[in-house]
């Protein structure tokens, strides 16, 4: 594997996670925070924007595993992969953390 694989793949973890707090709450017809809103990141967005942008984030993270040609018996892909997941999802609980007091 080439070196941009496994920057891809970490990517397409990074993006892949950053679905699911957008689809659930676009959904859900909640109001969640969006790059869209205003301030960026820390305004609310409207259910759409969020299931528009979690449907962007689908698309791109989809493109991105391909690109990073990560497969089962690939260990280390799994591994990066894995670990693009844990840093979107880390940065996102830290991000959003002040989302309920506004």
């Amino acid at each position: 594997m080439k070196w941009y694989h496994n920057v891809a793949s970490f990517f397409a973890g990074f993006f892949l996670a950053n679905v699911v707090p957008h689809y659930i709450h676009g959904v859900s017809g909640d109001y969640f925070p969006t790059p869209f809103a205003n301030p960026p990141g820390k305004g609310l967005s409207s259910p759409l924007v969020n299931v528009l942008w979690a449907l962007l984030n689908l698309l791109i993270g989809y493109f991105l595993f391909k690109a990073g040609k990560i497969l089962s018996n690939n260990k280390l892909s799994i591994l990066i992969f894995f670990l693009g997941i844990a840093a979107s999802s880390i940065l996102l609980s830290i991000a959003f953390v002040d989302k309920m007091h506004q």
